[in-house]
């Protein structure tokens, strides 16, 4: 019940879900965010991982890295733009920063003033100042949560826009 449990998989090339390419384990209520993302259930080889740099921060700069530490990119909340729909940023480096909103103004504002319809699923999408899109996160509908991770700039690292994804859900609610 003190865990969150990821499970990222690929998909097949008829859209089902295929192999794991990275599993985590959230403890919830830490000080100090920290999330690593191995290559199974077993936890013995890490793929990746992102960690606050601040305890308390209500816009909280998440670096993400690989395995030895080097850094692959970083993911922010826009505090004040959040408010209302929340906003995240995402940066590579050689790359512009991408810019990810709530789809939906609506679910956001009702997500965030009605308590009962807190469990509203949320989609973002990420684009560049230019307005090219960068990937897209949906939640689809289930028992358990799930989400379908769509990546339109191949220049992307791919454990950057998964780590942004697991960022999503951990710390959404934050």
């Amino acid at each position: 019940m003190m865990v969150n449990q990821y499970e990222v998989h690929a998909a097949g090339p008829d859209g089902s879900e295929a192999g794991m390419v990275a599993f985590a384990q959230q403890k919830r209520m830490a000080f100090k965010e920290q999330v690593t993302l191995y290559t199974d259930d077993t936890k013995q080889q890490p793929v990746l991982g992102f960690k606050a740099r601040s305890v308390m921060d209500l816009g909280a700069t998440y670096d993400v890295t690989d395995p030895a530490g080097a850094q692959i990119g970083l993911f922010r909340k826009d505090f004040k733009r959040s408010l209302l729909r929340s906003t995240w940023i995402v940066e590579q480096g050689g790359m512009p920063p991408a810019t990810g909103q709530e789809r939906s103004q609506l679910v956001a504002i009702l997500r965030r003033f009605v308590e009962s319809l807190s469990f509203l699923p949320y989609h973002f999408d990420f684009v560049y100042e230019d307005g090219q899109p960068a990937f897209s996160v949906v939640k689809k509908w289930g028992l358990r949560d799930k989400y379908v991770v769509s990546i339109q700039d191949p220049r992307l690292d791919r454990r950057l826009v998964i780590a942004m994804a697991v960022g999503l859900d951990a710390l959404q609610g934050r």
